[in-house]
């Protein structure tokens, strides 16, 4: 079984900008993906969050900034253009003390733009690792810290940063919302629900979020639960797991590095023997 990866099993995944990608992994590694985007980005339109954060910038008004997403430092490249243009965004970055990067696609942004000297945060990328890289460097007392979000406030690194004395500025640059249409999500979660498809792929506390919201909406939302707990509940990382664990559904796999490749692979390669030692355990113990 190890072989045929996930066995034909239907590998529901909730992944939107990269669902194609996804699909093909599950596919490669034996299973039958129903994809279900369960998010999309949203630009904030005239951003005066992206343009106060960029008039800070030039004036040396941040002595850290850190970049959570590397779609998300993009977006504030293009929102705080009327302020400052790509190359004098760039050299204004390259001027603050401490630049920190959250994984490597905020990174590979920043050498995009021509940009050195940044931190890049360690796996799992969580806010804690934030936290630990900003609190490396001294004291956090009077410290003018901005954060670019990524689709949501980050409430426990503000807090964290705060409690210490720092001073922080969220800077939104897009948010999270349902898809347009969400007749594939619906359908999905059904799918899960009714036990037609038993492993389900999260990569985001988002993903997690928006799937019990619309379960809701569909009367749903404690069957899927216990759907979930009966079959297979893939997290790609801590974030995720804790969304999960909100929802009272511990996962049964979570990758040991937080990247979607892993995750399937992972998946794939535990999901045959996690559901048959649930169904046997679910079994009366005459029949065993």
């Amino acid at each position: 079984m190890s072989e045929a990866g996930f066995g034909g099993l239907s590998v529901v995944t909730f992944e939107s900008r990269r669902a194609s990608e996804m699909a093909s992994l599950v596919r490669r590694h034996g299973g039958e993906p129903v994809s279900a985007p369960a998010m999309r980005e949203v630009s904030l339109a005239e951003n005066a969050a992206a343009l106060a954060f960029a008039a800070a910038l030039a004036g040396g008004g941040f002595d850290a900034v850190v970049l959570m997403t590397g779609v998300g430092t993009r977006a504030l490249v293009e929102e705080s253009a009327p302020a400052l243009d790509r190359a004098a965004f760039a050299a204004a970055l390259g001027r603050v003390p401490l630049l920190i990067a959250r994984g490597p696609k905020p990174a590979a942004v920043l050498r995009e733009l021509g940009v050195a000297g940044f931190v890049t945060v360690p796996e799992p990328n969580t806010w804690r690792e934030v936290a630990a890289a900003v609190g490396a460097a001294g004291s956090l007392g009077g410290r003018r810290i901005a954060v670019q979000e990524h689709g949501a406030p980050s409430a426990d690194l503000y807090e964290v940063l705060r409690r210490a004395g720092a001073v922080v500025t969220p800077v939104p640059v897009y948010r999270w919302a349902l898809p347009e249409d969400t007749t594939a999500l619906r359908g999905a979660l059904h799918a899960l629900a009714e036990g037609r498809a038993r492993v389900a792929l999260f990569t985001s506390r988002a993903q997690v979020e928006h799937a019990f919201g619309i379960a809701a909406e569909e009367g749903i939302a404690g069957a899927l639960r216990a759907a979930l707990v009966r079959g297979v509940a893939a997290s790609i990382g801590p974030v995720c797991t804790e969304a999960l664990q909100a929802e009272g559904i511990a996962p049964d796999v979570e990758p040991d590095h937080p990247k979607m490749g892993h995750l399937v692979k992972t998946a794939a390669e535990r999901s045959a023997a996690i559901l048959a030692a649930k169904d046997g355990s679910a079994l009366p113990s005459a029949t065993r």
